[in-house]
């Protein structure tokens, strides 16, 4: 009796290159993303068990009580309520996330024996063009959005213009906010992803039980504070959804990574909201927050956007969500 390749090759649970990505580089015991989480979120509070100290002393001084504080620890990182430079707080942010990374990274070497681009995407090298295509999208429709804001509501949104100020936020912000938007994409969309689908064996779940990860992980920001948990946390796990399915549809990272950092550095640079979580030397300054408008907004960038992909990249094997 002939035995035929496809008998002998093990069969494997994916199609999806991304997937497979996950799968077959270094080694994927349970323990292994159990520690490596754990090196990131060292990583991440530790940093700020370091940095806390002084800012407590900075509130203090700024006449903040611990009532205050305990009531709302996000004003520790207020530099309106601490009186202070915004890129300092601006800077302290973004070290979070530096430290993050390098414990992450730490866990995925040590332990997982994987290289950075295995949790990147599903091909042999990081797609650049791809992230350019995506941030190039993602940032006119920023544009058109606030261009279009301002023409039916001019009085929303005010010129605050500090040239210096902006030059910092600006510098700051294109060596860090990379950092920033990776990890979250690296983290979420990446390396969970890939670790899930091996207990589930598809990508749908995966993508679901991450984006509330997604939602959840955002739920300290002072926004939410603001305008509730409901409304906050759905603006966040829709977002993850449309990216999670990018994703997988593209086999690799690099269009949302793109779209993440367009929609992080664009934001940033053009208009400070009021509650925002990263207050930068902007051009202008909105007056108020307005989350249903914007999750409309969303919507619509998102529609655009998928479109587009599906019109540029020719994507038809939609089975990639699944398997």
């Amino acid at each position: 009796m002939e035995i035929t390749d496809d008998e002998i090759k093990p069969k494997l649970p994916f199609n999806n290159l991304y997937l497979l990505s996950g799968l077959t580089s270094g080694f994927n015991k349970f323990w292994m993303y159990i520690f490596t989480l754990i090196f990131l979120l060292i990583g991440y509070v530790g940093y700020q068990a370091i940095i806390a100290l002084p800012l407590l002393k900075l509130a203090e001084k700024n006449g903040i009580t611990q009532q205050q504080i305990l009531e709302n620890n996000n004003i520790l990182f207020d530099s309106d309520a601490l009186h202070v430079n915004r890129n300092l707080i601006l800077l302290i942010l973004f070290g979070m996330f530096v430290f993050a990374f390098a414990g992450f990274l730490v866990g995925l070497k040590s332990f997982h024996k994987k290289t950075l681009t295995s949790v990147l995407t599903g091909f042999e090298k990081f797609r650049f063009k791809r992230f350019w295509f995506a941030f190039t999208i993602w940032s006119s429709l920023l544009l058109f959005t606030v261009l279009l804001n301002f023409i039916i509501e001019p009085d929303s949104i005010i010129l605050n213009f500090n040239l210096g100020g902006f030059l910092v936020s600006l510098l700051l912000m294109l060596i860090f906010m990379p950092i920033q938007t990776g990890v979250e994409e690296v983290v979420f969309r990446g390396y969970l992803i890939q670790g899930l689908s091996q207990i589930f064996k598809n990508g749908i779940i995966p993508i679901i039980i991450t984006s509330l990860l997604f939602g959840l992980a955002h739920m300290s920001n002072p926004e939410v504070r603001q305008y509730g948990f409901g409304i906050m946390f759905s603006y966040y796990v829709i977002f993850a959804l449309f990216m999670g399915v990018v994703t997988l549809l593209d086999e690799g990272l690099e269009l949302v990574f793109g779209i993440h950092f367009a929609n992080n550095l664009i934001s940033s640079i053009l208009i400070t909201q009021p509650h925002s979580v990263i207050k930068s030397y902007s051009i202008f300054e909105a007056k108020a927050d307005d989350p249903a408008s914007e999750i409309v907004l969303l919507f619509c960038m998102m529609a655009v956007t998928f479109t587009l992909f599906i019109i540029k990249y020719r994507w038809k094997n939609f089975a990639l969500i699944i398997k």
